[in-house]
């Protein structure tokens, strides 16, 4: 078995906080417990005295030649940032921030597309509201919302339906950016439709899914990674069987991690261990949140409504079996598919270097436009863009 549930991450020095998704008796007995008592769990994950004993122990394990470690997860770039975890590192020890981010591994074609979208007669596009603020080629949903097309900010593909509901008479592009954690939920709005036999909802399918782009990371030259801290929300999803080829067919050490300080300090020390001993497994630190087989309803009705297949990611190029997109059975919900907009030749942002960061080869402080012409106020690639963002997380935190 190459995936293991672990928590005691330093046998030596200390004991993490335990995590109680299997640490009640039994599962129906959450619903019991009250607000305050979840607080005060939650709030062992963010004890000085724990994160002191969990930095201990990566400076004792750590290798003495180095190491890079990767977070593939938006949150935990911001996490990392945010608690000065990158400068709590020993000497030699990087932690790189890869294509964790939806909005930012959202390649220019896409975004042009949904412009595309967007200037067509009688539609209206729903979006997340980061969404409205990447640049494409030559503009953006807000350029093209202050021009007078119709863009609406939802906050879920159920809120984009509700839209498709109330107004008849227009045609509701719900524009579908995001990995497995949103994925089940676009899935489930396409299968209402379809019930409800609502024709004027589509839906602009640009969803990834993460193993195929950590192949990609993994065989990149450029690049030298010695372990990965693995995605929390993704993995609530597909579960740890998915990350199993990186511990046997690379060697790469793998561990999913929550997002409290506590637990990215204790995913970092369970690899550190892992990285000491010689192991390559793939771990799971993030228990109360995460199951070695995932969300098997989740990936049900995923597999359901989408089918893989070829995606362009930014930076990343085109990865087989990467994205997802909309199975025949349930065509008529694919906005491309009706409307066959005509898409303009799409232009990379001149002097952008976010497919660098999204690589990892590149620190977003090492870009020309980083604070200069690049600004959260000014984005010029969609890593500025999204608070989950390296470069906004860079930009605001260090």
């Amino acid at each position: 078995m190459s995936y293991q549930k672990r928590t005691d991450v330093s046998r030596e020095t200390f004991s993490a906080p335990e995590d109680r998704s299997a640490g009640t008796p039994c599962a129906h007995e959450s619903s019991a417990v009250d607000a305050a008592t979840m607080e005060a769990e939650l709030a062992a994950f963010k004890d000085p005295k724990l994160a002191r004993g969990l930095i201990d122990s990566i400076q004792k394990l750590a290798p003495a030649g180095g190491a890079t470690l990767m977070e593939v997860c938006g949150t935990h770039t911001v996490a990392i940032a945010r608690n000065g975890i990158r400068n709590l590192m020993p000497e030699g020890i990087r932690l790189a921030s890869g294509p964790g981010c939806p909005v930012c591994v959202t390649s220019n074609r896409d975004i042009d597309t949904v412009i595309a979208l967007a200037r067509t007669d009688n539609v209206t596009i729903a979006t997340f509201g980061d969404m409205t603020r990447v640049p494409g080629s030559t503009s953006s949903l807000l350029k093209e919302q202050a021009a007078g097309r119709s863009v609406q900010i939802v906050y879920s593909p159920l809120d984009a339906l509700a839209l498709a509901q109330q107004n008849p008479d227009r045609e509701i592009v719900f524009v579908g950016v995001g990995f497995e954690t949103t994925t089940p939920l676009v899935a489930m709005a396409i299968k209402r439709a379809a019930a409800a036999g609502l024709e004027n909802f589509t839906v602009f399918g640009a969803h990834k899914n993460m193993p195929g782009a950590l192949e990609a990371i993994i065989n990149d030259p450029k690049l030298k990674l010695d372990a990965l801290i693995l995605p929390g929300h993704v993995s609530t999803i597909i579960g740890a069987e998915p990350y199993r080829f990186l511990a046997e067919k690379y060697g790469i050490p793998g561990v999913i991690t929550g997002f409290e300080p506590v637990d990215v300090l204790q995913g970092i020390a369970m690899i550190m261990r892992q990285l000491h001993e010689g192991r390559a497994e793939i771990e799971i630190a993030y228990a109360r949140g995460v199951m070695p087989q995932g969300n098997p309803v989740a990936m049900a009705v995923i597999n359901e409504v989408f089918e893989t297949c070829t995606a362009l990611w930014r930076g990343l190029g085109e990865i087989p079996g990467s994205g997802y997109r909309i199975r025949e059975e349930f065509a008529q919900f694919d906005a491309v598919r009706r409307f066959n907009p005509q898409v303009e030749p799409t232009q990379d942002p001149k002097g952008c270097r976010c497919g660098d960061v999204l690589r990892g080869i590149m620190a977003p402080n090492e870009c020309p436009l980083f604070r200069r012409v690049c600004t959260p106020e000014n984005p010029v690639g969609p890593c500025m863009v999204s608070s989950e963002g390296s470069c906004a997380a860079y930009y605001r935190y260090y």
